[in-house]
């Protein structure tokens, strides 16, 4: 189906290859992989297939996706792939929401891997041992954390969003224990802790020499520099903000996937391009309703400079799982909890049957079925033509 609409990819095709001459030696190999990318995906470059109706002849041509996690046009399958595993493991009780800020996002950027890691590490922690402590709730729970690097004017911001059921396994194994109605853990509490081990983290990785700095804050590589640095910072509120629970499982699932596989920029928040400059709709949260709604430009470099600020580093896993939720005892304790929730022994496990394979889209004439009469390669163009010709800035798919 032929799209009219501005993406990211566009902008990428126009202005990226004078920015990449412009930068030359300043970009990362991965910002440049994800650029490559991004400006391929669904054209003929990555090869594709053709498909024609059964019944009125129609033909279209559907480009192959580049499957980068940072497209912003790549996320829906991977999305919904991951929710459908998601859904099964969800629990009948209410759900939480709790994002942590670490307020360090200076050197956050030059050194993404270790902080990013710290950032989850110490989030992570930081509910575990809260929800653990009698005091509070005493059980053990299980969270799903996802890392997000920006704010909405595309500037470095990270944080992480914790998915966290209201209640947990006591420490006995024997019973669900739940937390009070609407309310999930103290905010002060969990805010103070974080702010600790994060600046614990900070301070070891410093000590093992694991942490780089340039320009400005060249001097931090000193320790009792980087002590002061962090004096402050102590002393300061490192934003734990505990959102009001979900009204259902259904509600949860809609929150994961819009954040789970979200990247920087959705391409439906663009506005317009005239190749130097770009529009796109933004939030501006020190404002309150209506007016925090806006449209901000920037220059195409500078927009393309904020979106690479956000490439991940190679590897680095951006939604991982805690607590009851941990990889290698997920199934287990899952129905362990669901057994002690309903009352009853846990079930025996069942083989998963395998997923049907999507079939095609109808055929948007006449909604007959597709069938693919060609596959071309990398590079190559299709032997059979689409059906109408394609606008300026779009692809078939």
């Amino acid at each position: 189906m032929s799209r009219l609409a501005l993406e990211v990819s566009d902008i990428f095709r126009t202005s990226g290859p004078v920015y990449r001459a412009r930068e030359a030696g300043h970009l990362s190999l991965g910002q440049l992989r994800v650029m490559s990318a991004i400006e391929a995906c669904r054209t003929a470059v990555l090869g594709g297939h053709v498909m024609r109706c059964a019944d009125c002849a129609h033909i279209d041509i559907a480009y192959n996706s580049c499957r980068n996690r940072h497209c912003p046009k790549c996320q829906a399958a991977a999305a919904y792939d991951w929710l459908q595993a998601r859904q099964a493991e969800l629990l009948p009780v209410p759900y939480y929401h709790v994002v942590f800020t670490a307020q360090i996002a200076d050197i956050a950027y030059t050194n993404k891997a270790v902080i990013y890691d710290a950032l989850f590490k110490a989030a992570s922690e930081t509910l575990l041992r809260i929800a653990a402590d009698p005091k509070h709730l005493g059980a053990k729970i299980g969270v799903t954390m996802v890392l997000h690097t920006w704010g909405s004017a595309l500037t470095h911001h990270p944080h992480v969003h914790c998915v966290v059921p209201g209640g947990g396994i006591s420490p006995d194994g024997q019973h669900w224990i739940c937390c009070r109605p609407r309310y999930f853990l103290c905010v002060k509490v969990l805010s103070r802790l974080f702010r600790r081990l994060m600046c614990q983290r900070l301070i070891a990785a410093h000590a093992k020499g694991a942490l780089q700095f340039f320009g400005e804050i060249a001097t931090l590589h000193d320790a009792g520099v980087f002590r002061e640095f962090l004096r402050p910072l102590r002393r300061v509120n490192w934003g734990v903000y505990a959102k009001s629970p979900f009204a259902g499982p259904d509600q949860v699932l809609s929150y994961l996937a819009r954040y789970t596989h979200r990247v920087a920029i959705a391409n439906s928040r663009l506005v317009s391009f005239d190749g130097e400059r770009v529009r796109f709709k933004w939030k501006d949260y020190r404002k309150a309703g209506q007016a925090r709604y806006g449209v901000m430009t920037l220059d195409a470099h500078e927009f393309i400079r904020r979106f690479l600020l956000h490439v991940l580093p190679d590897g680095f896993h951006r939604i991982r799982h805690y607590g009851l939720f941990a990889n290698p005892t997920r199934a287990d304790t899952i129905a362990k909890a669901r057994a002690l929730l309903a009352g009853a022994p846990p079930a025996p496990a069942q083989d998963k049957a395998p997923p049907e394979p999507t079939p095609p889209a109808p055929c948007p004439c006449c909604g007959g079925p597709m069938i693919v009469i060609e596959v071309f390669e990398r590079g190559a163009m299709p032997q059979a033509r689409p059906s109408a010709p394609a606008p300026q800035w779009c692809d078939t798919s």
